[in-house]
């Protein structure tokens, strides 16, 4: 999907103020607000945006320790069914299909090492499993950086991301 710098504007508002209206939107940039809400059906019917769900942290409500898991699976055995066992585990919360030596990435979120060590107990239980390893992440640096993706995309400076108007380009809108 080709995306402009009114696309980018839109987003970016709507990251840096999940509560904010469509109306706001609209008088922000300067915009009617029909203009917005037709920008964001057609974002979410193209998936650039996936959900307006809220992002919810873990930590806030007791689950503050995370470690990445790698998990290797039996050559030739079906990854859909692994995917399934492993999404049924609630403190796997994120898990990507990975080339290289790991089959699968996890990403676990629990209160202590020790529920830590019974997730990958689980786990490693899975009769596909043949291997975990686990790293404990101590800090987030960052997470979810896609506003200067969506920047590049959209043919705006990476870095502008305060929801302020582009300055016109011919043909750009």
């Amino acid at each position: 999907m080709k995306l402009d710098p009114l696309d980018h504007d839109i987003v970016s508002l709507l990251s840096s103020d999940p509560g904010i209206s469509i109306v706001q939107v609209s008088r922000r940039l300067g915009v009617a607000r029909a203009t917005v809400q037709a920008r964001l059906d057609k974002l979410h019917a193209a998936g650039v945006i996936r959900s307006d769900a809220p992002q919810l942290d873990p930590a806030a409500f007791g689950f503050g320790v995370m470690a990445m898991c790698e998990i290797q699976i039996e050559q030739g055995a079906g990854r859909e069914a692994l995917h399934a066992t492993l999404e049924a585990i609630p403190e796997i919360i994120d898990a990507y299909t990975t080339a290289g030596e790991a089959d699968i990435l996890a990403r676990i979120v629990v209160r202590s090492n020790a529920d830590l060590q019974d997730v990958i107990d689980r786990i490693a239980a899975i009769p596909v499993v043949q291997r975990t390893r686990s790293e404990l992440i101590l800090t987030t640096c960052f997470e979810g950086k896609t506003l200067p993706l969506l920047a590049l995309a959209a043919g705006v400076e990476p870095s502008r991301t305060d929801g302020r108007r582009a300055p016109a380009r011919a043909g750009a809108r």
